[in-house]
């Protein structure tokens, strides 16, 4: 069995791991995150995935696969990360409903025994629903959107305003499962080495 670690302190990331048979090392990078504003969605969403993996390597346990992942929703050609606030949240939300938006995931994997780190970004459209400024002013106040990437979530309360998703809707949690089996396999490492002993 090969180690994985996440370098993310994000718990839908973590469940979808756990849920895909995987248990990971949980290790926060600690990267400020801001250090890379300004760049286009996937260039923002892979290279903050690249600097947490990276901040995380030297902590990993030997012979571990380290892997780093950043979330970004691409709107009108901007990224939008983590709102932080309920009035950012709010704008966000009149902005995207009735619309459609892609969220866009850097992955960024290293194999902490040969030093190797493969990363790439896996793109998923959004559609939202239509909300009234009530359901949106209700979502706000639960505090769900002020912390997860483009203001919502699809596994939580933001599902019930996700009218259809194309592509993987693992990768719209937070974690492209399809992806990191991809990244693994170039590293030389079998998906199935992963999983936990049952």
């Amino acid at each position: 069995m090969t180690t994985l670690v996440l370098a993310s302190q994000s718990p839908a990331r973590l469940q979808t791991l756990r849920n895909a048979g995987i248990e990971p090392v949980v290790i926060v990078s600690g990267v400020d995150e801001s250090q890379l504003d300004g760049l286009p969605p996937a260039e923002l969403a892979l290279g903050l995935a690249d600097l947490k993996c990276a901040a995380v390597v030297p902590q990993a346990p030997a012979g571990s696969l380290v892997l780093g992942c950043d979330s970004v929703l691409e709107l009108d050609g901007r990224p939008l990360g983590k709102p932080h606030t309920p009035q950012e949240a709010v704008r966000r939300w009149r902005a995207m409903r009735g619309r459609s938006g892609v969220l866009v995931t850097g992955h960024a994997l290293a194999d902490t025994a040969t030093g190797a780190t493969v990363s790439r970004t896996a793109a998923t459209t959004v559609h939202f629903a239509d909300l009234s400024d009530a359901e949106i002013a209700a979502y706000v106040d639960t505090g769900e959107p002020l912390h997860v990437a483009g203001a919502f979530t699809v596994d939580g309360l933001g599902g019930a305003f996700v009218t259809g998703i194309e592509g993987d809707h693992h990768n719209v949690v937070g974690v492209s499962l399809p992806l990191v089996r991809t990244l693994a396999a170039e590293l030389g490492h079998q998906w199935t080495a992963l999983w936990a002993p049952r």
